[in-house]
This record gives structure tokens, sequence and C-alpha cells, in this order.
């Protein structure tokens, strides 16, 4: 069977570390006190007392953190192509997401690596010579314990050379 050629960028199953994050309890406080401000995300000792027992960061932290890492990848990774003289697909809008799961609290301290699997891809039904292509997107702790799964689809419109 013969691969289409947006699998040369996307193949299934092709897991890639984003990068790595540590959550200090300055930033889990400073993006609490802006966008989430809630007890356990912006007092240490009030966290303490909470469900969550601990100082954590809100899980919308943890996914914007997600999106950053994945733009400076997506930048690496463009480089490398252009470097390497392969032609550049264009990529984005997303439609969404789906299934976002907050899997375990991240505490102060915690070092998060994340990470993205191309699941599938399918040409676009409404928007000839564009793909949707969906991908499984995972953080977890130093203790490889997952924190934060979900999918997101992006669309991609291949070069005309690829």
């Amino acid at each position: 069977m013969t691969s289409h050629p947006i699998e040369t960028y996307f193949p299934p199953g092709e897991r890639k570390r984003l990068g790595q994050y540590t959550f200090t309890a300055e930033k889990i406080i400073a993006y609490a006190s802006k966008y989430d401000p809630q007890p356990f995300h912006l007092n240490a000792e009030a966290a303490k007392d909470s469900f969550l027992g601990g100082l954590c960061a809100s899980g919308w932290h943890t996914a914007s953190v997600w999106m950053r890492m994945q733009r400076e990848a997506s930048a690496i990774w463009m480089a490398q192509l252009r470097a390497q003289g392969v032609p550049i697909p264009e990529i984005g809008p997303s439609p969404g997401l789906e299934k976002l799961k907050w899997l375990h609290p991240v505490f102060a301290g915690d070092t998060i690596t994340y990470y993205t699997t191309t699941i599938h891809w399918r040409e676009s039904g409404s928007r000839p010579g564009w793909h949707i292509v969906t991908g499984r997107n995972q953080a977890e702790n130093e203790a490889g314990k997952p924190v934060l799964e979900f999918e997101s689809s992006v669309l991609v419109r291949l070069p005309r050379q690829a």
C-alpha cells in the first residue's frame, strides 16, 4: 500500500516530544491570578487543606503550556525542513479539540514533558487541497505519570511540490 504524501510530514503513530516545562509556585500563582483564581492555585497554605492537598497548576495552565511547547517544536521542525530543502506545508488553523482530561494534579516544582502523536488524517470534505490531521496530545510528570491528555485536529495544505 502506497502512503499518501501527507504521511511524509505526519506519519500516523509517530510520537514527538515537544518539550519540558517546570511549574514553579511563582508561575502557578501568576497564571491563576489572571485566569483561574481558585485557592489551590493561588495560595500554598490554603491549598494544603484543599481536595488536591497542595499548590497546583490550573489545568488550563498545563494546556496553555502544551500550546506553547507545540508552537516552539513546530518552529524548530519547520526550520529543519527548510535547511533540508523540503517544501513546507501550510498548517493551521485548528477546528478544535476533544476528550480533554486532566489526569493528575501538577504541583509546584513538577517538570512536565509534553508529547504529540499523529493518530490519523483525512482529506477535507469542504476545502479541496486541505487535510485534517488529528493527534493525541499528552503530558506527563517526571515520574512518568500522565497529567494531561486530549485529541486535537489541525488543517494542513501540502506544498504543491509534495
